[in-house]
Formats: C-alpha cells, structure tokens, sequence
C-alpha cells in the first residue's frame, strides 16, 4: 500500500510541477522563461525548507496522523483556490511539434541540467550525514545555507537567464556550484562546508533554469508544456539515480567524496553549457 501511494503521489507531483510550469510560461510568454522556472523551482524549495521543521511540530504534536492529515487537507486547499481560475489560452499559430522533436531540443539542457542536480541530491542526501560523522553542529546547517541561497538567488537573478541568455548564466554559475561542493569536500570544519553549501545553492540557483531557458527557446509555445515536462525528467533521473551512485561512492572512498563526485560531474555540464551557447550565437546571425 505504501508503495503504490508514493507512487500515485510521484506522479501526480509531476503533472502538478509540469502544469504549473507551462502555465507560468503561458502567463509571462517565452521571453521570461527564465524567471518562472526560477520562481516556481524557488517555491519548491521554500517549501522543502519549511516543511521539515513543521513537519517535525506537528509530529510532536500529533504523531503522523498530524502530518497525514496536514499533507491532505494542503492540496485540497490549493484545489479550491485554484479552480476559479480561468485557464490560459497558448498564444501563437505555429503547430505542436513532435514527441520526438521536443526530446531532441530538450536532449543536452536536460543532461547538463542532470549533471548539475548531482549537486542538490549530495547536499540533500549527504551533508547532514557528513555533519553528524564530524560531530558538527547544527546537522541541518549546510541544507538551510543551501536552500537559503538558491532562493534569495532566484529572487534577486531570476531575470538574468532571459537577459543575458540561459546557456552564458548556466556556464557561469556551474562553476559557482562546483567550486562550492570543493569547498566541503576540502572543509576543515561546519562553517567553511556551511559557507560551501551557500555556495553550491547559488551555483545551481540559475543553472537549472538557465538550461530550462535553452530546452524551451526554439519551441513554438503550444510546445513547451511538453519540453518541460521531459526537462524535469533529467532531475528525476538525477536524484533516483545518481544520488544511490553518490551512495556508492560514500560507502567505498567516504562522505567527504561524494562531494568531489558532484564537483567533477559539474566539469561535462559547463561544456553542455558552452556549446549550447555556442549554438545561440549562431542561431542569431
């Protein structure tokens, strides 16, 4: 039973982030597609934040029926100030295009953006364990200086995908997430691995949808609800797959190493980054 209803749960979630996604996009147009990757993706993680530390009152004061029943009655709010809502109509003649054309497009954004979430799932995953195995305190430090950074980031630079371009943000700030996750690699106590996890989360802050900005670019707007959805998929697979290789590696060389894994997976994504926008300086000439 538990697995079927974290099943049906996953995949609801993706329809609720994909939907609520495209229908961003079909609010503020293409040309801000940046910024409502970045706002929704910050929304994320302000709730992710939040959640743990509510989570943990209402368990001490409730147990889990609290959690179970604060988990169904939330949505069920957001269902009933959702539904006055008029939909969106997509703005544009131009045809949907294929399933096959829109993996295509979405194909190098979607593996540098998996690369680059290898980050997230080692600071999700492995910070607080490495915390714990050093004796450092507070263990949920290096998550809240993460997701702290990334969403004031999101909030300050969330525009600068669509003004400088998605592909020259996402070469830029990969390598502020990659010189960060070094930084607790190297850490040689809680502040500086603290200060390293800031720094992580304002890398990957506008690498992901600064490559969501590229997977979205060249598709016409009754496409890009699907373009999302299959970019979204890269972080899925990041985290279902790539966080149990990070496990592999903390079980064989040590905690610390998952976080050079995740720094050295940084390296293929800043090329990915690169060439895409090699590839938007030649599409406008």
């Amino acid at each position: 039973v538990l697995f079927v209803g974290r099943a049906v749960l996953g995949a609801a979630e993706s329809f609720i982030i994909t939907g609520g996604v495209a229908w961003g996009l079909a609010l503020a147009g293409g040309q801000n597609s940046g910024k409502v990757i970045a706002w929704i993706g910050m929304a994320m993680f302000a709730a992710l934040a939040l959640g743990a530390p509510i989570g943990s009152a209402l368990y001490e004061a409730g147990g889990f029926a609290a959690i179970a029943l604060a988990t169904m009655v939330l949505p069920l709010a957001t269902l009933l100030a959702t539904l006055p809502m008029r939909g969106v109509k997509v703005a544009g003649s131009a045809a949907r295009q294929s399933w096959t054309s829109v993996a295509q497009a979405i194909l190098l954004p979607g593996v540098g953006a998996a690369l680059s979430s290898l980050g997230y799932g080692a600071i999700l995953s492995f910070a607080a364990l490495l915390f714990a195995e050093r004796g450092w305190h507070p263990v949920w430090l290096p998550f809240t200086a993460y997701a702290a950074s990334l969403i004031a980031a999101r909030l300050c630079f969330g525009h600068l995908p669509d003004r400088l371009g998605g592909a020259r943000v996402a070469a830029t700030f990969v390598v502020v997430e990659a010189a960060g996750l070094l930084s607790i690699w190297l850490a040689p106590g809680p502040l500086v691995a603290a200060i390293g996890a800031g720094l992580t989360g304002l890398g990957y802050s506008l690498v992901y949808p600064g490559l969501g900005t590229e997977a979205v670019a060249h598709l016409p707007a009754s496409s890009r609800g699907l373009a999302m959805g299959l970019y979204t998929v890269f972080l899925d697979v990041a985290l279902g797959f790539g966080s149990p290789g990070l496990g592999l590696i903390a079980a064989s060389a040590g905690l610390r190493f998952v976080f050079l894994a995740a720094a050295a997976a940084a390296l293929p994504a800043l090329a990915i980054a690169l060439l895409l926008r090699r590839r938007s300086a030649r599409a406008r000439m």
